[in-house]
């Protein structure tokens, strides 16, 4: 019954643009700026940045479609939906970008003044995710030669846990911070946050390297699954990881007496990812990968919505 549904998903054109065309993306980033800033104490944004994580999103990840060759190839469904729909996306990808530098403006604009007092902390964290991103796709030209961060495969899952978790963590807290005038302080319950959608992110990614695995073992790119094999990366590292993150989670809501409703929300998404990594021993479909995996994202940013605003 599930791959039933399954494979019916995979001939809605509109399911197809919502998850191939990285608008779930976008939706999840969105939702766990959200969180963040909930769990932060801090005031949700304006529509502006959310706005811009939006359409910033949705720019990084269908880069790896716009930059790269795609084939008409039935074997990769989401290889073949770009190719046959190559200049519906190009102009979608042109006007997120224009939206995204249309935003950034505006909120530099509105804040020039704020800007010019920033201290170095500040000036690091907002430029240390964009460079990272943009070295996850690299430099192709005649002086460096073509390089990119996405070609190390076991790095490449921790560059996109590491550039999510600044989005959603610092940025949303920075932006409030540049738009009020005042200076952004790291935190204990910050730093925790963060760590902890780096590694929940991370973790999503290594299982979505799942589906490569057959591709990533032929080209030799020395993913995580191909380095470790299918059966060790599930039950040796991603597991285990899962159950640290459970651990220092639990550890950390005890410190700031969290009631247990709220800890038993929030344990929801590392309940999740351990059964779906456990599940992965069977071979899944593209949108299996894109709702019940990328899924987790929102699923997690929902629970955490839901702890604060009821507890």
């Amino acid at each position: 019954m599930f791959s039933f549904k399954m494979s019916r998903l995979s001939t809605n054109k509109y399911i197809k643009l919502f998850f191939f065309g990285n608008y779930f993306y976008a939706v999840c980033a969105v939702a766990l700026s959200i969180e963040a800033s909930l769990q932060q104490h801090y005031p949700l944004n304006n529509l502006l940045y959310y706005i811009l994580a939006f359409s910033s999103t949705i720019v990084f990840y269908t880069n790896a479609y716009i930059l790269t060759e795609v084939s008409d190839d039935i074997a990769n469904i989401r290889s073949m939906w770009y190719a046959r729909n190559k200049k519906f996306m190009q102009i979608n990808q042109v006007f997120f970008f224009l939206i995204t530098l249309l935003c950034a403006g505006l909120f530099l604009i509105r804040n020039f003044e704020n800007f010019l007092v920033m201290n170095s902390v500040e000036w690091f964290l907002l430029f240390i995710f964009p460079i990272s991103s943009g070295l996850y796709y690299g430099v192709d030209n005649k002086v460096l030669g073509k390089r990119n961060l996405r070609n190390v495969g076991w790095l490449k899952p921790f560059i996109i846990g590491f550039t999510w978790a600044g989005l959603v963590n610092i940025y949303p807290v920075l932006y409030s911070c540049i738009e009020d005038g005042t200076h952004f302080h790291p935190t204990f319950v910050g730093a925790f946050l963060f760590l902890k959608n780096f590694m929940f992110i991370t973790i999503l990614c290594i299982l979505f390297d799942i589906k490569d695995y057959a591709m990533d073992y032929n080209a030799q790119l020395k993913t995580l699954v191909v380095k470790l094999g299918l059966r060790r990366t599930i039950f040796y590292f991603i597991i285990p990881l899962c159950f640290v993150g459970l651990g220092s989670f639990l550890i950390y809501a005890f410190l700031l007496h969290f009631s247990i409703l709220k800890m038993l929300i929030n344990t929801i998404p590392f309940v999740l990812i351990i059964t779906v990594a456990y599940s992965m021993h069977s071979r899944r479909s593209i949108f299996y990968y894109l709702i019940i995996i990328d899924g987790l994202m929102l699923v997690k940013a929902l629970c955490g919505i839901t702890a604060m605003k009821l507890f």
